[in-house]
């Protein structure tokens, strides 16, 4: 099985610290812009967005006058985190307080027709009660007949929650998006925004830029969380795979003695073999033999060949006892003092199985291992599914998170949907290294400048500087460089094809190209200064890693001197599992493989030795050089035959490519004193060549249209 990412981090603690008012750092920082009108929080899976968003209602309706507070969140089951809460003994000056007719996703109350649940929600409007939790579902028919009923001013001076944010959508077919884009329009509703992975699993951005420029966002990173936790210290990222079906790599990846979620494939997947309850049983046949159901629960206890009874979840089967395991699941076992009791909670279940459920949301703490089976489109998901284990609990100081696929064979006739399968997994271990590490900021670096070429402020951000850097020339520009960058990596690695990774393209073709049209395409008001800026940010984010692990590979390390951050008087930095190879002087085949888990360490070295450049980071193509890390960690014929496979499928030259590579053509003139050849063995200069080419070609074109 192999980590292509694994980060180490302090457990310093500090996410989890309260203040006066019992707020944690994230919840204080969204509490801080509690005066906005619309607010947009970022922040990862587990970092306690519900209760910020309770620290920000409470003040809205008791300090600023708003009337009513609606929570909308995308199925029942996330509901129970805005319950009831008490936050007085915390320190705050109110409790949250949601009366149970009013929760709509407690159990029982959103199993209704739709007339039910649009009738509960008319009358809340029309009632004195002030906070409403819902399902996005409820919230989209309910808006419909009170506006048809009293117009959509009935909804001024409400406070509208929308959590899991990402699945409002700009399209002009998500009704959701519409509804918000006219209460932004009418601009007399708060509305605050919440989610763990704000980019979407398709193009289409959450938020038009008009309307998200009205938007204050807040963003807190996983580096901030997962560093400040007590006991979680290590993340793994992983990918295996399979033959045949996937029932039979299973064994592979799955370790009994791991608190597991098994994500089982989509309905209709080319994983997906049998019937669903067939594929449980088939799962429940390896974890053990079958010997009850446990009379409280519902769920199944397993007795393992070691003896061991393990107690399995199955939220597949969706007959009548369904609701009493999810009821299960819910509930936090307690000691006689009222908290938590550890022990008894973290033996309640051993493994959990689920088709669509226990993703976003799904609360519990102790999942150490969330094993995902298929081939996931959405990097959305993704992340989401990574959440589950990433949440910090007494005796779990690792987290691993594994994707389960099939073996793509060259030899079918699917061979480019196999191909675009690997690159939509190895472009998820890409964006996932990005959003682990800390927050990159970067300033532009001149000639006798006396700065640090490298600073870290303690708090999650390390900012670098870089000569000929393009600095945001306006505040939009430089605001999305501070809140925008993962979900343009996230859109960069889903806008991956066979052309960015094969080994004849420029890397200026990735850096240029790609990411100049995603910036376009997304933000169509930008003029060219702003989008080159941006362009520039985004690239050396992406391929600063890139650049370090480079470096890791040929052993480069002058003196291997230790990182002087703003707040370390010396020292290392923190190892990453990578690290070791460097300092013990293993092989260079070990380096190679040490490769894909080192991260910051790399980087604080590499920029200890190398001021980086603009023109240094635009000859990197990230996307290329994960494809050939993945090629080495998976150690078999089987991405090179992929490989071959994407070389197979010929692009055709287009004039933005050639015109990229023209500089590039330039300087090999200069230097070479002769012309790329088009037969030369060198695949890039080949490539040079048919740019060449095609520009003589295409000039020669235009002179001819013109005499005419």
């Amino acid at each position: 099985m192999v980590e292509m990412v694994n980060v180490r981090y302090n457990g310093t603690g500090q996410s989890k610290a309260t203040n006066a008012l019992g707020q944690r750092p994230m919840q204080a920082r969204a509490y801080a812009a509690r005066s906005g009108q619309f607010i947009l929080l970022k922040a990862p899976p587990a970092a306690g967005k519900s209760r910020a968003l309770m620290f920000v209602a409470l003040d809205k309706l008791n300090h600023q006058g708003l009337a009513k507070t609606i929570v909308c969140v995308p199925e029942t089951s996330i509901g129970g985190s805005f319950r009831s809460t008490d936050l007085k003994s915390y320190g705050f000056d109110a409790d949250w307080q949601v009366e149970d007719r009013w929760n709509l996703c407690l159990s029982g109350t959103e199993d209704g027709s739709t007339a039910q649940k649009v009738k509960a929600f008319s009358d809340f409007m029309q009632s004195d009660a002030r906070v409403l939790v819902c399902t996005h579902a409820t919230f989209r028919f309910g808006f419909e007949a009170v506006e048809r009923a009293h117009g959509i001013e009935a909804f001024d001076n409400v406070f509208l929650a929308i959590d899991e944010f990402h699945h409002v959508s700009a399209a002009d077919n998500n009704r959701l998006g519409e509804i918000l884009r006219q209460i932004v329009a009418r601009g007399q509703c708060h509305v605050m925004a919440m989610t763990g992975s704000y980019f979407r699993g398709d193009a289409v951005p959450v938020l038009r830029p008009e309307d998200e420029a009205r938007f204050k966002t807040i963003t807190y990173s996983y580096y901030e969380q997962l560093e400040g936790y007590e006991y979680l210290k290590a993340l793994g990222v992983n990918y295996s795979f399979y033959r045949g079906q996937y029932i039979n790599g299973l064994p592979d990846v799955l370790d009994t003695m791991l608190k597991t979620i098994i994500h089982i494939p989509h309905r209709g997947s080319a994983e997906a073999f049998g019937e669903k309850n067939d594929e449980v049983g088939r799962i429940l046949d390896l974890i053990g033999e079958h010997i009850g159901v446990e009379d409280v629960t519902g769920f199944d206890l397993m007795r393992t060949t070691d003896g061991r009874v393990l107690k399995v979840a199955d939220l597949v089967h969706d007959g009548p006892e369904r609701e009493g395991v999810k009821a299960a699941l819910s509930r936090e076992i307690k000691g006689p003092n009222g908290k938590r009791d550890d022990e008894a909670d973290r033996a309640k279940v051993d493994i959990i199985i689920a088709l669509g459920m226990a993703k976003e949301g799904f609360d519990w703490v102790w999942c150490e291992h969330a094993l995902t089976i298929g081939y996931r489109a959405s990097l959305t998901e993704i992340v989401q599914i990574i959440g589950r284990a990433t949440r910090d609990a007494p005796g779990k100081p690792k987290a691993i998170f594994t994707n389960l696929v099939a073996e793509p064979g060259v030899e079918t006739a699917a061979v480019k949907d196999a191909v675009n399968d690997m690159l939509k997994a190895i472009s998820g271990s890409l964006l996932m290294e990005q959003v682990l590490a800390p927050n990159f900021k970067f300033y532009r670096r001149e000639d006798g400048d006396i700065r640090e070429p490298i600073t870290d402020d303690g708090q999650g951000t390390i900012t670098i500087g870089i000569k000929g850097l393009m600095e945001p020339p306006t505040d939009r520009a430089r605001d999305i460089c501070e809140n925008d960058m993962a979900d343009l990596m996230a859109t960069a690695c889903q806008a991956v094809d066979a052309r960015i990774v094969s080994p004849d393209t420029a890397p200026e073709v990735a850096t240029q190209m790609l990411l100049t049209d995603i910036i376009e395409h997304r933000y169509e008001n930008l003029n060219d200064d702003e989008t080159e800026a941006i362009r520039q940010n985004l690239a050396a984010r992406m391929n600063l890693l890139t650049l370090a692990r480079q470096e890791s590979e040929r052993g480069f390390q002058e003196a291997g001197a230790p990182f002087i951050g703003a707040d370390q008087e010396g020292g290392e930095a923190p190892r990453t599992n990578g690290d070791a190879g460097q300092a013990d002087g293993n092989d260079a085949d070990d380096d190679m493989r040490a490769a894909p888990n080192t991260l910051l360490a790399m980087v604080r070295r590499f920029i200890n030795v190398r001021e980086l450049d603009i023109d240094l980071i635009d000859s990197v193509n990230a996307f290329q050089e994960c494809f050939e890390v993945a090629s080495r960690s998976f150690d078999a014929p089987l991405l090179s035959q992929v490989q071959s496979a994407m070389v197979a499928m010929r692009v055709q030259m287009t004039e933005e490519e050639a015109r990229t590579l023209w500089p590039r053509i330039k300087r090999f003139r200069a230097q070479e004193g002769r012309e790329p050849n088009v037969h030369a063995e060198d695949a890039l200069e080949k490539r040079m060549a048919e740019a060449l080419a095609w520009l003589k070609n295409r000039k020669a074109q235009m002179m001819r249209e013109t005499a005419s």
